[in-house]
């Protein structure tokens, strides 16, 4: 007979937190010699962006990208609706457009009743839906574990495409969304979450990234990515490796969501959060910034928001309003080394 659990207590790292840290996906993917890709493949696993984009026979081109985790909510429903988010999020990151879905799932059918699976695949049905994205199918097998997430595909236009290697110094570091979900999902884990808590971190991982997507594709943007299991400082680094270039962040300009400081301040922080951590620790200068406010910048994120950069600010931030898309303005890319981050300034709560 199956006794009933807390849907989160099946798993080992809530969302994007359960991903391989950055480090150890640098030393896997070091070993492993992939095929050179052909001329129609635009973007590959070299630059470690969001999604692979491949020419199209007649023009275009087509992003690809797959997504899966474990349970970042108890509501199964819920935790749909975040994994199909964040899966079309790599989509947006690109500045293209999903169409089509497929859904990858793992199941303990001994542990938990099918019908929460149903449950997740619904609410991933249900934002792909506003998405204008059709699932198409999928595959299942049996786990230990809980797992769901989605094969994602879409098209974009390879003349206005959006790519972590596009950065340039001058140019302003634009978030789209507050950060703190994982530290707020090891709290709901845990037990210690309040509702406030909960609500806000579903409500902004549910948040499609399609309208700032598209306004940022309007502006000019070329250069971004979207914030999800390496953090904030993490995506940046990878961002300003790619491009060659360093940045200045400002503490105090990152939004968050409601008390997410006090639980790092409580060390409710997820071991994926303490990997990014230790990932841009060596070329990070921290500042005046307490350990606590660096686990939030590095704190692993879940359907985050998107990290623009841009060389017309004033364009992106008239088309952002003109979308309805809250933005911070946080920093900007300036000369040095590759991948160096200087942090300005102190978190605020």
């Amino acid at each position: 007979m199956q006794t009933e659990r807390r849907l989160t207590s099946f798993s080992h790292g809530a969302g994007c937190g359960c991903k391989l840290g950055p480090e150890i996906l640098q030393d896997v993917l070091g070993e492993l010699a992939l095929p050179g890709s052909g001329g129609d493949v635009l973007v590959a696993g070299d630059t470690g962006d969001d999604a692979a984009v491949i020419a199209a026979p007649g023009g275009g081109a087509v992003v690809a990208t797959v997504d899966v985790f474990t349970p970042i909510v108890d509501d199964a429903y819920d935790w749909g609706r975040v994994a199909a988010a964040n899966a079309l999020s790599d989509v947006y990151a690109m500045g293209g457009t999903p169409r089509i879905a497929l859904n990858v799932a793992a199941w303990p059918v001994d542990d938990l009743p099918v019908a929460m699976l149903g449950d997740a695949m619904r609410g991933g049905r249900d934002v792909a839906t506003e998405a204008g994205v059709v699932v198409a199918g999928g595959h299942t097998i049996t786990s230990t574990e809980p797992i769901y997430g989605m094969v994602a595909i879409g098209f974009v236009d390879p003349r206005a495409m959006i790519r972590n290697d596009a950065a340039t110094p001058g140019m302003t570091l634009f978030l789209t969304k507050p950060i703190g979900t994982g530290m707020i999902a090891t709290a709901i884990k845990r037990g210690e979450a309040t509702e406030e808590q909960s609500a806000a971190a579903v409500a902004t991982m549910t948040t499609l990234n399609a309208a700032a997507s598209s306004a940022a594709v309007a502006a000019g943007v070329r250069a971004g990515t979207d914030v999800t299991g390496f953090g904030l400082l993490g995506h940046l680094r990878k961002l300003l490796e790619a491009s060659g270039c360093a940045a200045e962040l400002d503490a105090g300009d990152v939004p968050l969501l409601p008390g997410v400081l006090d639980l790092a301040q409580r060390d409710v922080v997820a071991g994926g959060t303490k990997r990014n951590h230790s990932y841009v620790a060596s070329v990070t200068d921290f500042g005046d910034l307490t350990p606590p406010e660096r686990f939030v910048l590095a704190d692993a994120q879940t359907s985050g928001g998107l990290l623009l950069a841009t060389d017309r600010p004033g364009v992106l931030r008239a088309n952002l309003r003109g979308e309805g898309v809250d933005f911070w303005e946080v920093g900007r890319v300036v000369e040095g080394d590759a991948g160096r981050i200087a942090v300005r300034g102190r978190i605020t709560a």
